[in-house]
């Protein structure tokens, strides 16, 4: 079965920057802002757990999933190829 690298890759980065945007916003509601430096931060250039940084973090999610899922389905069917072409 091959994958849909455009639907897979814009699947996950959707979810991904989503996901990454409602955290943030449960982090603020449990235990407020904070300008401390994070994981996520550090990966994510900007990202801080505020109001502003669940938008940047969000994005930096999109498109960090959105090229990672690709280059992942793009392989996958790579690989999936050459073993189905070799009768296995």
């Amino acid at each position: 079965m091959k994958l849909n690298v455009k639907s897979f890759a814009l699947t996950s980065g959707i979810i991904w920057g989503v996901g990454v945007f409602f955290l943030t916003w449960w982090i603020i509601a449990f235990d407020g802002e904070t300008r401390e430096a994070t994981f996520i931060g550090k990966l994510y250039r900007g990202y801080t757990i505020t109001a502003a940084g669940s938008v940047i973090g969000s994005v930096y999610g999109f498109f960090d999933a959105l090229f990672g899922a690709a280059i992942f389905a793009w392989l996958y069917n790579k690989f999936t190829d050459s073993t189905l072409s070799k009768g296995a």
